[in-house]
C-alpha cells in the first residue's frame, strides 16, 4: 500500500502530525520524515505512472521519470539536510510549514496532470508562507502577506491558464505544452497563462521582488528552506512544459546579468543571496530556454547542484544571524576568529557558486554555457560569461569577505551549533564530491549523455574569469571605489507598487476630493434653493397645504372631468 502514497504525502501528513509530539521530539520530524519520504521514492521504479478518474477525467497523481527523478532526489537531500540544520528549532509553526512545504513542493514535481500541479502549486505558497511569518516581526508580517499575495496570484492565474487549456484541447496532462518551434506568441492564451504563472514563481525580472522582501524576513531556518523549493519547482515546471521556449533565452540571460549591480551595492548579506539566487536561476532558464538534450540536462544538473551550494551559503548566514543578530556587512566582519568553521565551509559554498575547478559549480554550469556557444547565441553567451564573473564577485568574494573578515565588528560569538555545522559539512563535502565525480551526478539526469567537463579549454577560460573578476574586486577595494557596506534601503522594481502605485492611488483620491469640493458649493446652493420651493408649496403654510372646503374640491373636480372629456371628443 505504500507504493500507492505520493512521494510528498509522508512529509505532509507527518509534518500535520508532528504538531502533536513533545517540544524535545518535534525538530526530529524534520529529519525522520524526510528520510521515510527519501525511502519511499526508492521503491518507486523510473516510469511508474498513478492514475486516478475524478468527474469522468482521468489525473496522474504521480508520474516517475528523469526529470522529476532528479529534482525528487536532491529535494530529499536538502530537506534531510534542512532537518538536521533545524534541530535547535522547537517552534510548532516552523516545523509544521517546513514539513508539508516541503511534502507538497516534491508532490509538484511527480505531478503528472495539471490540476494535481496546480493543488500542490498552492499547498507550497499556504504553507511556506508561515516559514516567513515565523520570523514574528512587524516586517515579516508585511512581507509574508505580500508574499502570500503573489504567490498565491500565481495560483490564480495557474488555474485560470488550466481551465482555458482543457477548454482548448480536451486534455490535463502536464506534458510539454508550447509547440516544437518553440514560440510562445503562437501559443494559446491558457498556454501563455500557464508561463506567466511559472514565471512569476521563478522570479523573471520585475516579478522577481518578492524573494528580496520575504526571504531575508523569515528565521535563519525559515530562510533555508524558502530558497530550495519554491523557485528550483518553477524551474522544474518549465523544463516539463516549456523546453525549447526561445523567450526563455531572453529572459534567462537578463535574469543572470541584472542582479549583480543589485547584490554588489546590497548591505544585507541575506537579501545579497537573494540576488544571487536571481542571477543563479538565469542559468538554468537559459538552458530551458536553448531546449536540447544537453542543455535540459545543464540545467537540471545546475539547479542541483545549486541547491546544495546555495543552501549552504544560505546556511552559514543563517548561523551568522542565528549569533549575532544581525546580517548586515555593515556590522560584520572578523568572525573567522570566533566562528572559523562556519567561515571555511561558507568559503566552500562560495568557491562552487563560482565555479572553481574540482567544485560542483563547475562541472554543471560548461552543460548550459556550451550549449549557448554551440547554438551559436553569441551576445547571449558573453552576457552569461559576464555573469559568471559577477557571481563570484558578490557571492564568492563578498558574502565571506564582509561577514568573516574585511574589519573586525569586534563582535566575539561562539561556534554555530554542532547541528548546524554538521549540515554544512555534509552540503561541502557534496559540493567537493560532484566536482571530483561529476559522473555521478550525470547518471541521474533526465536524459543519458557522455560529457567532459575538465578540458583545457573549460580550465583555463574559468580560471581567467575567476583572476580577473577577484583582481577587479581587490583593485576596486584598495582604490575606494567598491561600494561601501552602509545602512541604507535600496530601490528595486517593487517601490513602484509598494510606494508609487499608493501614492498615485493617493494623489487620485485627493483630486477627486478637490473636484467633489470643486462642484459641491455650486450644487448644494442649488438643491437649497430647490428645497426652499417645495417648502413654500408643500410646506405647512404653503400653498398645496392649505385647507381646502369639499364644495372647492369637487368644482374643481367637475372642471377636470369636462376638460377630460373635451380633448378626448376633439381626438375622435
Amino acid at each position: 500500500m505504500i507504493e500507492l502514497l505520493p512521494p510528498g504525502a509522508i512529509l505532509i501528513l507527518g509534518g500535520l502530525l508532528a504538531a502533536l509530539l513533545p517540544s524535545r521530539l518535534r525538530p526530529w520530524a524534520g529529519v525522520v520524515l524526510p528520510v521515510l519520504g527519501f525511502a519511499h521514492l526508492l521503491t518507486l521504479d523510473k516510469g511508474f505512472v498513478q492514475t486516478v478518474v475524478v468527474f469522468g477525467q482521468q489525473l496522474t497523481p504521480v508520474r516517475v521519470d528523469g526529470l522529476s527523478l532528479t529534482f525528487g532526489y536532491v529535494f530529499f537531500i536538502a530537506a534531510i539536510l534542512g532537518g538536521v540544520y533545524g534541530l535547535q528549532v522547537r517552534d510548532g509553526v516552523q516545523v509544521v510549514a517546513a514539513q508539508t512545504y516541503v511534502g507538497s513542493a516534491i508532490g509538484a514535481i511527480f505531478a503528472g496532470d495539471l490540476v494535481t500541479l496546480f493543488i500542490y502549486w498552492e499547498l507550497t505558497a499556504v504553507t511556506s508562507v508561515f516559514l516567513v511569518w515565523a520570523g514574528r516581526t512587524a516586517r515579516s508580517a508585511r512581507a509574508g502577506m505580500r508574499y502570500l499575495i503573489i504567490q498565491v496570484g500565481s495560483g490564480v492565474v495557474l488555474l485560470a491558464g488550466v481551465i482555458l487549456h482543457f477548454v482548448d484541447t480536451g486534455s490535463l496532462d502536464f506534458v510539454r505544452l508550447i509547440g516544437a518551434d518553440g514560440r510562445i506568441a503562437a501559443a494559446s492564451v491558457g498556454v501563455i497563462l500557464v508561463f506567466i504563472a511559472f514565471g512569476i514563481k521563478c522570479a523573471f525580472p520585475l516579478l522577481h521582488n518578492w524573494l528580496q522582501d520575504a526571504y531575508p524576513e523569515s528565521t535563519p531556518t525559515g530562510t533555508v528552506y524558502l530558497s530550495i523549493f519554491t523557485t528550483k519547482l518553477a524551474v522544474y515546471a518549465l523544463a516539463r512544459g516549456f523546453p525549447g521556449t526561445g523567450v526563455l533565452i531572453v529572459i534567462g540571460a537578463v535574469m543572470t546579468v541584472f542582479p549583480i549591480f543589485f547584490a554588489v551595492i546590497e548591505n544585507d548579506l541575506r537579501r545579497v543571496l537573494t540576488y544571487s539566487l536571481n542571477n543563479q536561476l538565469g542559468f538554468m532558464v537559459v538552458g530551458i530556454g536553448i531546449g536540447t538534450e544537453l542543455a535540459i540536462n545543464g540545467a537540471a544538473a545546475y539547479a542541483f547542484a545549486n541547491i546544495i551550494f546555495e543552501g549552504l551559503l544560505f546556511m552559514a548566514m543563517g548561523a551568522v544571524l542565528l549569533r549575532t543578530g544581525t546580517c548586515l556587512g555593515s556590522e560584520l566582519g572578523g568572525l573567522y576568529k570566533t566562528m572559523p568553521w562556519t567561515a571555511a565551509l561558507c568559503i566552500v559554498g562560495a568557491a562552487s557558486i563560482s565555479a572553481f575547478p574540482f567544485l560542483s559549480g563547475f562541472v554543471t554550469k560548461p552543460l548550459i554555457l556550451d550549449e549557448t556557444a554551440a547554438g551559436h547565441h553569441v551576445v547571449i553567451w558573453l552576457m552569461l560569461l559576464f555573469a559568471s564573473a559577477g557571481v563570484f564577485h558578490h557571492s564568492g568574494i563578498k558574502i565571506p569577505y564582509f561577514a568573516f573578515f574585511a574589519h573586525d565588528s569586534g563582535k566575539r560569538v561562539k561556534e554555530a551549533p554542532w547541528n548546524m555545522l554538521l549540515a554544512m559539512a555534509v552540503m561541502a563535502v557534496m559540493c567537493i564530491g560532484i566536482g571530483v565525480a561529476p559522473e555521478v551526478l550525470y547518471r541521474v539526469l533526465p536524459y543519458p549523455m557522455e560529457y567532459h567537463a575538465y578540458t583545457t579549454t573549460h580550465v583555463v577560460t574559468q580560471y581567467q574569469l575567476l583572476l580577473f573578476s577577484a583582481l577587479a574586486f581587490t583593485f576596486l577595494q584598495l582604490t575606494g571605489l567598491y561600494p561601501p557596506e552602509l545602512r541604507s534601503t535600496n530601490l528595486d522594481f517593487d517601490w513602484t507598487y509598494r510606494r508609487l502605485l499608493p501614492a498615485v492611488v493617493r494623489g487620485v483620491a485627493r483630486g477627486g476630493r478637490v473636484v467633489v469640493e470643486a462642484f459641491a458649493l455650486p450644487v448644494r446652493g442649488l438643491l437649497d434653493r430647490v428645497h426652499r420651493l417645495v417648502f413654500h408649496l408643500h410646506g405647512p403654510e404653503g400653498v398645496f397645504a392649505r385647507t381646502w372646503t369639499t364644495g372647492a374640491i369637487a368644482f374643481w373636480a367637475v372642471i377636470v372631468l369636462a376638460a377630460s372629456l373635451l380633448l378626448y371628443l376633439v381626438d375622435r
